[in-house]
């Protein structure tokens, strides 16, 4: 059995807080974690924010918002509020994923067009069947990007083992120190690589780890999905 890493994206339509996103232009969401209650209802811990709307506005739409039961507003950063919720409406998805397959959301966040989520499955077969279970009752789960987490550390942010050993090694030897303790050159020493080949690993293990870790799916960049 192993276990997979995979980026989806759901339409904000088929899922949680879609009656909200369509209310308030501008409105964006990340859960920061999410538990099943049962079947029928999960608890998630969402920070919401908005450049067009105030809290009050946001927490009037949501008390009307056929998806959430209840609300506790439990953090409140003047820019963004954190709050805990049950989702009783649109979570057929969810439930399929926390409660029948087991799986666990590492990461999700959400506007009025897409929800984009990273989930980790206990097999490849849990996510076969979730998959099919979206498709045989019209949900749509469109899948980004899989991760193996037996092919060595490339699951963890999409990582290669080459780019995870000069990152860490960087770090390691003070190279994002202000000043620099030390440069790609001794990086390349150390490895018995070219400098060129450590200035690779680095550009393109920053550019994983800002896609994978910052920006959760390449959908939200698609012309075709605006």
């Amino acid at each position: 059995m192993t276990a997979t890493v995979v980026e989806v994206e759901i339409p904000a339509t088929q899922f949680a807080l879609s009656q909200s996103f369509s209310e308030l232009e501008g409105l964006r969401c990340e859960i920061e974690r999410i538990v099943a209650d049962d079947d029928t209802r999960v608890m998630p811990f969402v920070w919401m924010s908005s450049d067009e709307n105030t809290r009050e506005e946001i927490e009037s739409v949501l008390g009307k918002d056929s998806s959430v039961e209840t609300i506790d507003l439990l953090a409140d950063l003047d820019e963004e509020w954190l709050y805990q919720m049950e989702w009783i409406d649109q979570i057929e998805t969810l439930v399929q994923i926390l409660v029948t397959e087991q799986g666990t959301i590492l990461a999700a966040t959400g506007d009025d067009r897409w929800w984009n989520l990273r989930i980790l499955f206990p097999d490849r077969e849990a996510l076969s069947r979730t998959h099919e279970y979206c498709e045989e009752n019209g949900l749509t789960l469109e899948i980004l990007n899989i991760y193996h987490l037996d092919k060595g550390r490339q699951g963890r942010f999409g990582l290669t083992d080459d780019q995870q050993d000069v990152l860490t090694l960087a770090h390691e030897h003070g190279y994002y120190q202000i000043p620099r303790e030390s440069t790609a050159n001794d990086l390349a020493d150390e490895l018995d690589i070219s400098h060129q080949a450590v200035s690779e690993r680095l550009r393109r293990g920053h550019e994983s780890l800002v896609k994978n870790a910052l920006i959760l799916g390449q959908g939200a960049d698609d012309p075709d999905k605006k």
